[in-house]
C-alpha cells in the first residue's frame, strides 16, 4: 500500500480516508477509549455526563420550537398554544423543553454538590471550577432569556421585577435597564431582543464553554471520591494503575444511569409536566396583561434561592440596592472556592466533622432559601431567609479558617475500591 506524504500507511477504507483528513480516532483514543478514569467512580459522577446529554435535549427541542414560535407581542402567546394544539407532536417538544429546563438545574446542581463532596475545585483543578461555574452563569442567563419567551402573564411580571433590579444600580442603574429592555418597559423589542439572545448568542456561548470544561477535565484528569491524583501511581506503559478506560468502563455506567434518568423524566413529561406549577406555572397559561399583577410573583424553582436572599435584605431608602448585592455576591462567591478551601484533603471522606457539618449546613441553607422564595414573604419567613442567608455566606467567609483547623484523616496511597 503507497505511504502518504507524511511516511505513514493509512488505514484502508472510509474510516482511513476520513483519519487521513481529520483527527478523528486520535480524538476518539485520547478522550474516549484511552482516556483513564479512576476506577473508583461512584454514581454521583452520573450528573456531568447527564448535564451534557438535557443540553443536547434542550438544543433540539429548542431548534423545533423556533419553527413554530413567533417572537412578538402579539403573537407569541398565541404561538405557544399553536403548538400545544395545532404543531403535530407540539405538546410533546414543548414539555420536553420546559421539563429539560428544570432537568438541567437538578443534574447541574447534583453535579457541583458532588465538586463540593470530593474537591474537585481543588488544584489543579481550579480552572476546571472556573469554567463551570460560568456555564452555571450562562445557564441561568439562558434560562431568565427563555423564561420571557411564553408571553405568559407569569413570565411577564417575573421578568418586569428581575429586569428593574439592574435599575436599583447606584449611577447606571436606570440606563442599564433601559438598555436590557431596549424601552422603557418590557415590550416586544425586549422580546425580540430575548430571543435572539436565548436561540443564538447564549447557546453558542455555551457550547463552547461545555467545551472548554471537557477539553479542561482530560487535561488534568477525572478527580475521584478519595481525592487522590491517579496519574501519579503509573505502570511501566505510563498506565495509571487504579485507572481504567473510560470506553467501555464507564461508559457502560453512564448508559445504565442515562436510562434510570430518562425513565423519571419521561414520567414527568407524561404524568405530571407542570409538577403542580414548580415547572410551568398556573398565571403562565394565561397570556401577559400589563394591567394585572399575578397574586404573588416568583420566578421558577431554580433562581428561588436567590430571589429569597434579595428579599431578606431590607430595602433602606426606598432603594433594593443592598439586596441586589447580596444576590449577586452569592452567585460570584462559589467562583473562589479553590483558594478559600485551605485543608491538606481534598475529599469530604476524610475531613473533620466541622468541614462535614459545614456542607451539610451549607446545603440545607440553599434548599431552605429555595422554599422561602417560592413563597409569600409573610410570617416568620423573612426571618428564617436572613438566617439561612448568613449560614450560606459562612460557608465561603469561614471557610479558610474552619477547614484549617479542622481535623482530617490520613489519606490513602491509593484509590479505595471495591468490586461491585
Amino acid at each position: 500500500m503507497a505511504k502518504d506524504g507524511y511516511g505513514t500507511t493509512p488505514a484502508p477504507g472510509l474510516w482511513g480516508w476520513i483519519n487521513a483528513r481529520f483527527p478523528l480516532e486520535s480524538m476518539l483514543k485520547e478522550h474516549i477509549t484511552e482516556y483513564y478514569a479512576p476506577k473508583n467512580f461512584n454514581y454521583w459522577y452520573l450528573f456531568g455526563s447527564l448535564s451534557l446529554v438535557v443540553l443536547v435535549l434542550q438544543l433540539v427541542t429548542g431548534i423545533f420550537l423556533t419553527m413554530s414560535y413567533k417572537p412578538n407581542a402579539a403573537e407569541a402567546f398565541a404561538s405557544v398554544e399553536y403548538i400545544m394544539r395545532d404543531v403535530e407532536w407540539g405538546w410533546l417538544i414543548r414539555y420536553l423543553h420546559s421539563t429539560g429546563a428544570s432537568a438541567f438545574f437538578i443534574v447541574v446542581y447534583l453535579h457541583m454538590f458532588r465538586a463540593l463532596m470530593y474537591g474537585s475545585y481543588r488544584a489543579p483543578r481550579e480552572l476546571l471550577w472556573l469554567f463551570g461555574m460560568v456555564i452555571y452563569v450562562c445557564l441561568i442567563a439562558e434560562a431568565f432569556l427563555g423564561y420571557l419567551l411564553p408571553w405568559g402573564n407569569m413570565s411577564y411580571w417575573g421578568a418586569q421585577v428581575i429586569v428593574s433590579l439592574f435599575g436599583t444600580v447606584p449611577v447606571i442603574g436606570e440606563s442599564l435597564a433601559e438598555w436590557i429592555k431596549g424601552d422603557y418597559f418590557i415590550s416586544d423589542i425586549t422580546l425580540n431582543r430575548f430571543f435572539a439572545l436565548h436561540v443564538a448568542a447564549i447557546p453558542l456561548v455555551l457550547v463552547f464553554l461545555v467545551v472548554a470544561h471537557i477539553l479542561a477535565l482530560h487535561q488534568v484528569g477525572s478527580n475521584n471520591p478519595d481525592g487522590i491524583e491517579i496519574k501519579k501511581t503509573k505502570d511501566a506503559r505510563g498506565i495509571p494503575l487504579d485507572g481504567v478506560p473510560f470506553h467501555p468502563y464507564m461508559t457502560v455506567k453512564d448508559t445504565f444511569g442515562l436510562g434510570v434518568f430518562l425513565l423519571l423524566f419521561c414520567g414527568i413529561v407524561f404524568f405530571a409536566p407542570t409538577m403542580n406549577g414548580y415547572f410551568l406555572e398556573a398565571p403562565n397559561f394565561e397570556q401577559a396583561n400589563p394591567m394585572q399583577t399575578p397574586p404573588h410573583i416568583a420566578p421558577v424553582w431554580y433562581f428561588t434561592p436567590f430571589y429569597a436572599m434579595l428579599r431578606a435584605v431590607p430595602s433602606y431608602f426606598g432603594t433594593q440596592v443592598w439586596g441586589v448585592i447580596v444576590m449577586f455576591a452569592a452567585l460570584m462567591l462559589p467562583f473562589f472556592l479553590p483558594w478559600l478551601d485551605r485543608s491538606p484533603v481534598k475529599s469530604i471522606r476524610y475531613k473533620g466533622w466541622i468541614s462535614k457539618l459545614a456542607l451539610a449546613v451549607f446545603a440545607l441553607s440553599f434548599v431552605v432559601l429555595g422554599y422561602c422564595g417560592m413563597k409569600p414573604p409573610v410570617g416568620n419567613l423573612p426571618l428564617v431567609s436572613r438566617v439561612f442567608t448568613a449560614l450560606y455566606f459562612a460557608f465561603f467567609v469561614l471557610m479558610p479558617w474552619y477547614s484549617r483547623i479542622d481535623g482530617v484523616k490520613p489519606v490513602p496511597e491509593r484509590v479505595t475500591y471495591h468490586a461491585h
